[in-house]
Formats: C-alpha cells, structure tokens, sequence
C-alpha cells in the first residue's frame, strides 16, 4: 500500500478547535449508556416496554459497536478517515433523532441499538487516526489524553445529565441535544485534515464477518454472565452438559476469532489485503497499549457500576446527587490527561502508566477500607480522586503508544483494535464486578439471616431456596415495602434490613477487590510500554 498523502488545502494544524471536534465525538459515543442507566424505568415506561426491554437495548447497542469496530476502522482506510468520521456522525445523529423520537421499543432499538452503534463504530476508530494525522508526535499524548478524558467524563456526568433531563424535562432531550451536537461537530470537522492512501484497497468481507460474529458472541456471553452464571447455570438459566450457556458463547468467539487470525495469516500469504495485517499482534509496543486499555476499561467501567450502586441504593441519593458526587473523578482525569503531557513531555511512558496503575488500585483500596454503614456519601471523595487521577495518566500516554508503534497508515486499523479491546474491558469490567458483587451479597444476607436468633427457622428455610440464585441488590425502602407485601412480622423485617445493609456492603467490597486485583494483575503488563516517549513515526 502506498503512503498516506495529505491535501495541500488539508495541512495538519494540531489546532484546539480540531481537538475540540474530535473530543466532541468521543464524548458522545460514551455518553448514551451512562444517561440511560439512570433513567432505565422511565424510558421502560414512556416506550410502553419493561425495564428487560430497555437493558437489552442497551446490551445490543455495546454488541452492535463490538461486532463492527474492526471492519469500521478498515472503512476508514478505504474512504478516507475524515469521509468516514463524518459519515459516522450523519449515521450516528440520524440514530439520536430516531430515538427522541422513538414512540415504541422497536424504534428504539434501530435508532439507538444499531443506528448509533453503526456510527460509533465508524466513527471511534477515525477519530484514533484522525488525531494521528492532524498533531506531530510531540502533541500526541496530550491530544490522545483530551479525546481518552472526554470519553471517561461523559460516563462520569452522563448519571448527572440523565438524572436532570428525566427530573426536570425528558430523557428525549438527551438525544435531541445529541443532534445539535452532531451539527455542530459536522461544521467544525471541515478544519480537520485528512490522510487518504491513493491505493484503494479492497475489503476483506470475510474477515470483516468472522470477526463480527467472534467478537458479538464473545461479548454476549459476557454480558449474559450476571443473568445465567459464569460457570454454574443460575436456577432456570440455559445450560449444556451442565455449565452455563455462557461458557459455550464465550469459548464459541474465541474460536471463531482463531479462525479470523488464521484466514489473515492466509490472506498475507497469498499477497492479499487482509483486514487486520497479523503482524500488527505481534508488536510488543502495541499489544502492550491493547492490554493496558484492556484493564484500564475494565477497572474503570468496575468503578463506574459499583460507585452509582453505593450512592443511589446504599445511601439513597438521588440520580443528581449520585451525579454530583461522582464528578470529583473528572477532575482530577482531567487535570492529569492535559497537565501530564504539558508539564513532564520527556516523561517515560512506562513511569506514568504505571503510577496510573498504581492510583487505580489505591483508590480501589482506600473505598474498600472506608465503606462503613455509617459512611456517608463524601466516603467516595477521596476514592474518586485517585481513580480519576490514575485514568487520566493513562489516558496521556497509551493513545500515543499504541499508534506510535505502527505506520501511520495503519492508525484507522489500530483504531478497530483499540476500540474492540475497551468495549471489550468495559464488558467484562462490569460483568465481573456485578456478578462478584451479587454473590457476596448473597452470601452475606444468607449468613446474616441463619445466624439471627430473631428469624424463625422456617422462614431462613424459605430464604436459603428462594434466593439461593442470587439476592437483589435493594435499598431499604424496596426490602421493607417487598416485606410489608409479604406480611412478615415487624421483628423480622428489622433483622432482614440490618442483613442487607451489611450484604451491600460486602458485596461492593467484594467487587472493589476484584478490581483492586485486575489493577495489580495490569502491572505484570507495564513492561510492554516503552520507556521512552515515541519518536516520528513512520510512513
């Protein structure tokens, strides 16, 4: 393939309104699931479907992005990356209005679950390359730091957003507001440079399915995890040969994801255009970048699952006072993804991803050694602050290592990567954390019941078989009005309460020390991002 060549009229100008543009976008593809977390029961009800409905269009619309973010990064490459953005943006903004929009589940589901994912995924590996060609290698890391922090910040105030919108308006405004958004980005982004390769290279469809259907299946099962079981089928749960369905799924996309590096390998063989060059996950640099991004997600979609549960469950707090609480965290990322490259842009890579790593894991820690059931909600503070610091630093330097570590004609594929690889983190991140969360807790309230002298033996009979497949994760006014409709004796409910109160507690910590181990896991990894800070690159 020939190299990139850049309009004269399109010169890479690394200026802050093409910063801004490319942020925007970033902002927005983050922005949609942490709005509608929080306002799950009245989008349910305005749509006329169940709260089910709603959460299976949110987990089509991460499969939908998922399948199409590796093909989408190759669309890049034959369109032109800024062609590709904007095509994006069009697909993207036309889903957000179909959603405003949406009288009923179906238009929902097209409007956001495919319209949106189809744009994100055009539109999330483009702005990986589109970076690249438009800010010289030395104002990489800021700029990859900017766009990584705008994405992080939307999931942070998307509770804040969406808890103003449902309060005071509609949760159709969001989307409305997605449109303008949209607009505004779509007559910015003229300002941006393009790189396009005067080769047109074909499209391996082939691959572009196989790694579709891999990755789709994969992280379906993942995300099936929390209602089937990992391992262990949950009562009524599909299974086969007695473990859960999950398993297979998962097994079924690795499998079909080993096919889709085979047919590759054969593609370069043959002097073929392949969709992904294999060679590419054989670069130490960049399988280092992907596995950092990997646990960054994971940890950081952990800590966005559990902290909301803490605040608005746990402690009561409203969608904007969950929202409120949670914005500490996007100062301090922030202040580091823009401060970091600035101040120290000599700085190793791997001295500053690991000290991110290391914020990450003290913040996990500090949480789990604060939470107390008479903590209240300024418990998180602190937490929040050294989290938000620790993806911020890697937010500054990983962009700019795993870009750095190939042509500059391969930044829209490594983009695909990329982007497959933190929705893929960010899947499991909150599988994991939920599913640990739920068991603890389950154990824990079982515990708490069959040791309270207060429950007769009957009842902690009853409660050992009704909620051997997992316990809710209830405030205490949803467990007294469950109790009260159960007519069961006010000494009873009391004991039930203080079990649960406890039960959260465990089970939050439970899933912050998983957390706190995936960070300590990411370490043994660090030794892939190089020392030194990347130099031009090539063409």
């Amino acid at each position: 393939m020939t190299a990139p060549t850049v309009s004269p009229t399109e010169r890479p100008s690394g200026s802050l309104s093409v910063l801004l543009t490319l942020a925007a976008g970033q902002f927005l593809m983050a922005l949609d699931s942490s709005v509608m977390n929080v306002s799950i029961a009245t989008v349910a009800e305005d749509v006329g479907t169940t709260i089910t409905g709603i959460q299976g269009a949110i987990t089509a619309y991460t499969l939908v992005m998922a399948m199409l973010m590796i093909p989408g990064g190759k669309v890049g490459t034959l369109i032109g990356r800024k062609r590709a953005f904007m095509i994006g943006c069009c697909v993207y903004g036309a889903g957000s209005l179909t959603t405003a929009l949406a009288p009923n589940l179906p238009l929902l589901l097209f409007g956001w679950s495919f319209l949106e994912g189809v744009g994100a995924a055009l539109i999330m590996p483009a702005i990986v390359a589109l970076v690249a060609g438009n800010f010289p290698t030395e104002r990489r890391p800021m700029a990859y730091g900017v766009v990584a922090a705008a994405g992080a910040v939307a999931i942070a105030v998307g509770p804040l957003i969406g808890g103003i919108a449902t309060t005071y308006f509609s949760w159709r405004w969001v989307f409305a507001g997605e449109v303008l958004v949209v607009l505004v980005i779509l007559v910015f982004a003229r300002r941006i440079a393009d790189a396009v390769s005067e080769e047109r290279p074909r499209i391996d469809l082939l691959g572009a399915l196989l790694s579709a259907a891999g990755l789709g299946v994969f992280v379906y099962g993942v995300l099936r995890s929390g209602e089937w079981g990992w391992v262990r089928p949950k009562a009524d749960a599909p299974a086969w040969l007695g473990v859960s369905l999950c398993v297979w799924l998962m097994l079924a996309g690795l499998l079909l994801i080993w096919c889709f590096l085979r047919w590759e390998s054969r593609l370069v063989a043959r002097h073929r255009e392949p969709l992904i060059h294999p060679d590419m996950l054989r670069n130490r640099q960049l399988t280092g970048g992907l596995t950092m991004f990997f646990f960054q997600y994971l940890v950081q979609m952990g800590v966005f699952f559990v902290v909301p549960l803490y605040l608005s469950v746990a402690l009561g707090l409203s969608a904007l006072g969950t929202g409120v609480r949670i914005l500490p965290l996007s100062v301090t990322l922030l202040a580091a993804a823009l401060l970091i490259p600035r101040l120290f842009p000599a700085a190793s890579p791997r001295r500053v991803v690991r000290i991110g790593v290391f914020a990450l894991l003290a913040g996990a820690i500090v949480l789990m050694a604060a939470l107390d059931a008479d903590a209240g909600a300024g418990v998180v503070t602190v937490p929040l602050l050294l989290v938000g610091f620790g993806m911020g630093a890697l937010a500054s330097q990983l962009g700019a290592v795993t870009v750095s570590a190939v042509p500059d004609r391969q930044s829209a594929e490594v983009g695909g990567i990329q982007n497959s690889v933190t929705n893929l983190g960010a899947s499991i991140g909150t599988a994991l954390a939920g599913s640990l969360m739920i068991a603890a807790l389950t154990s824990s309230f079982l515990a708490s019941v069959q040791q309270n002298p207060a429950i007769p033996a009957e009842v902690k009979e009853r409660a050992v078989v009704e909620l051997q497949s997992g316990v809710p994760f209830l405030s205490d006014d949803q467990l007294t009005e469950a109790l009260d409709q159960a007519g069961v004796a006010p000494e009873v409910t009391d004991a039930a309460l203080e079990a649960n109160a406890e039960a959260r507690l465990d089970g939050i910590r439970a899933a912050l020390a998983i957390l706190a181990a995936a960070s300590v896991l990411a370490l043994f990894f660090t030794s892939r991002i190089p020392a030194t800070p990347p130099g031009p690159p090539s063409p």
